[in-house]
């Protein structure tokens, strides 16, 4: 698996929550280096730029994320949110945000790690909070345990992106369908 972020979820949270990938399967770790954290941090957009973490920012970081997933999930269905999860996310949200700056060439985010989840974790707050809740849904990949939020005609998305799971899913799909001999007999 590639050490690329994806951006396909609809939301911060649910993008950060998506940073431990195939959770059903083999567990794909992205934060596995504090500077592969801020470089999340970075790519999402949050913030412009992050001075350097530690390994207790990827610990924060996981734990939250963790949290998030669990909420997210629980949300999604119809459950009551896990206590311990909700705890560890209030916490985080708790503490300084990135806090906007104007500068003569216009907007600068400049943040610590810390602030960058407390950023992530006021997301979460908002989107579990709001009107998108109904929207939740979880990658149709068996593989993948992305959750997005389906803003499509119908709600009738299937998967967390095109690039990521679809075009996989619809490739195998095509291959089985090829090498089916009750297919082959079709024609």
């Amino acid at each position: 698996m590639n050490l690329d972020h994806v951006f396909v979820c609809g939301h911060p949270a649910l993008d950060f929550a998506a940073t431990l990938r195939a959770r059903r399967t083999v567990r794909f770790e992205m934060f596995v280096t504090p500077e592969r954290l801020n470089a999340w941090y970075l790519d999402s957009g949050l913030v412009d730029t992050i001075t350097p973490g530690g390994e207790r920012d990827v610990r924060e970081a996981t734990t939250a994320r963790e949290a998030i997933y669990r909420l997210v999930t629980d949300r999604r269905l119809g459950e009551a949110f896990d206590r311990e999860a909700l705890a560890v996310l209030n916490a985080a949200a708790r503490k300084p945000p990135v806090t906007p700056q104007l500068t003569t060439v216009g907007r600068h985010n400049e943040a610590t790690p810390g602030q960058a989840l407390a950023t992530v974790a006021r997301l979460a707050v908002e989107l579990l909070s709001g009107p998108d809740v109904p929207l939740l849904k979880e990658c149709g990949n068996p593989e993948c345990t992305r959750i997005y939020v389906d803003r499509s005609r119908g709600m009738r998305r299937q998967w967390c992106g095109m690039e990521s799971c679809g075009n996989r899913i619809k490739a195998a799909a095509y291959r089985a369908r090829k090498k089916s001999p009750s297919a082959a007999s079709a024609h």
